[in-house]
């Protein structure tokens, strides 16, 4: 079925359009839950540990590439919708062209600059070292990283989400099948489990770079572009919220990690770093199903058909909230072997882990509702609103109830923090969507 920006949605079209990209957002999680698998149980708990200690700031750095994908998709469909498509390829072309020499400049610092960084976050001895040697080889691959997030959005915008959804399995499988080999099979340890990754997000990065290099079938193509000052400007500004989101994850992931340090030791850090996995996971539905309508709601929203944009809105709570009901169930029902798979070798650790589980997977309620909300606002090229969405959600929250929860509850205050959070952040969210109504007509 080939379904194309400018139709009428219904349930069925909806979900067929956006399941590409659920599936792409979760399977580019699922590889990358891979290295800590890997890694816990054949190099050990204190890598496992470093890994999770490293990887917010690695986030953060790749999170531009997040901002110039969500923040360009809705910059292009809503230019796609006004009918200039010309105009619709520069903008493309500008953006991947930027994006690479940002990922290149700021891959380089990265690796300069990695150990007094990890040693600042509180890392040392043999965690630090391990930090280091994680960090450095999976920046190398940064610039190609940085491309594969924003092709993720792209893919849709250029009504291909099923080809992009095929070079993120071909990332995957690589991902996979490199983690077997330079770790279970080849004694490399950490070393070889940070190559597989960054080989895989070449893959993941440089793939689409050829594919869209070339003559093609899509409605974007690489093609000579023009510096535009106000076009990066206006990119930036939409993709601000999913920019503002990866950050302040990586933040709060560091201060809960410093928390944890404080009430649980390495233990806590690797119970945290599991729920962690399992999250990005989960939440990849929602930021899946977020990243395929956001071009669709950009394009009607620069067509000016306000009746498909209620239309989309409607269907989309609807489908949210199915997603999060369920999502709840299944992780109360997985919890158990979830954990097991990771750390079931400590049987200490085990019990903390499980604990946190059944604890942190009401947050799954709440959590959808922010994402799509954010990526709404995005997609009507409200940034402004959509930043203050995520800023709340995954700063300001967080922070708030990571502090104040853990003095009264102790470790489970750390876990019922999470829910807290994303509860008063879908309530905010909620509020926008409201207050927002009359202006962009979606009520």
């Amino acid at each position: 079925m080939n379904i194309q920006l400018s139709e009428h949605f219904s349930y069925k079209k909806l979900l067929h359009f956006t399941l590409p990209s659920i599936v792409m957002m979760i399977f580019t999680s699922i590889y990358g839950v891979v290295d800590g698998f890997f890694v816990s149980n054949y190099v050990g708990k204190t890598p496992f540990a470093a890994v999770n200690f490293i990887m917010p700031f690695l986030m953060i750095l790749g999170a531009i590439g997040f901002m110039f994908g969500t923040g360009g998709s809705a910059l292009i469909s809503k230019t796609m919708g006004e009918g200039d498509h010309e105009k619709a390829k520069r903008l493309f072309s500008l953006l991947i062209y930027t994006s690479a020499v940002c990922g290149i400049v700021i891959a380089v610092l990265g690796i300069i600059f990695i150990r007094p960084i990890a040693s600042l976050l509180g890392a040392d001895g043999e965690l630090l070292d391990n930090c280091v040697i994680y960090g450095r080889i999976i920046l190398i691959a940064l610039p190609a990283y940085i491309l594969q997030f924003e092709f993720q959005s792209f893919f849709v915008t250029a009504e291909k989400p099923q080809l992009g959804l095929v070079f993120t399995v071909a990332a995957g499988v690589t991902n996979m099948v490199l983690d077997a080999l330079l770790v279970a099979v080849f004694p490399l340890g950490l070393a070889g489990a940070a190559a597989a990754t960054a080989i895989s997000q070449a893959v993941g990065g440089l793939a689409p770079l050829i594919y869209f290099s070339r003559k093609n079938s899509s409605l974007l193509r690489l093609t000579r572009t023009s510096f535009d000052g106000k076009a990066l400007i206006k990119t930036c500004t939409n993709g601000s919220s999913e920019l503002m989101s990866n950050i302040s994850m990586s933040i709060v992931s560091m201060l809960y990690n410093a928390q944890l340090m404080k009430y649980a030791g390495e233990d806590g850090v690797a119970a945290y770093g599991v729920l962690m996995y399992v999250n990005m996971i989960f939440l990849a539905a929602f930021i899946g199903y977020s990243v395929g309508t956001a071009p669709v709601t950009g394009y009607h929203f620069g067509a000016r058909n306000h009746a498909e944009l209620k239309n989309l809105l409607k269907k989309s709570i609807v489908i949210i909230g199915i997603f999060s009901v369920c999502m709840l169930l299944l992780a109360e029902l997985l919890a158990r072997p979830l954990a097991d798979i990771f750390v079931g070798y400590d049987e200490a650790l085990m019990d903390l882990t499980l604990r946190a589980f059944l604890i942190f997977s009401f947050s799954f309620l709440f959590a959808g509702a922010a994402i799509f909300g954010s990526s709404f606002f995005t997609a009507l090229n409200d940034g402004l609103t959509s930043a203050l969405i995520s800023f709340l959600r995954t700063l300001v929250f967080q922070i708030a109830a990571v502090l104040i929860f853990p003095k009264f509850l102790g470790i489970d205050g750390i876990w019922f923090s999470i829910v807290a959070a994303e509860f008063v952040a879908a309530a905010v969210t909620v509020l926008f969507v409201i207050g927002k109504r009359k202006k962009y007509h979606y009520i």
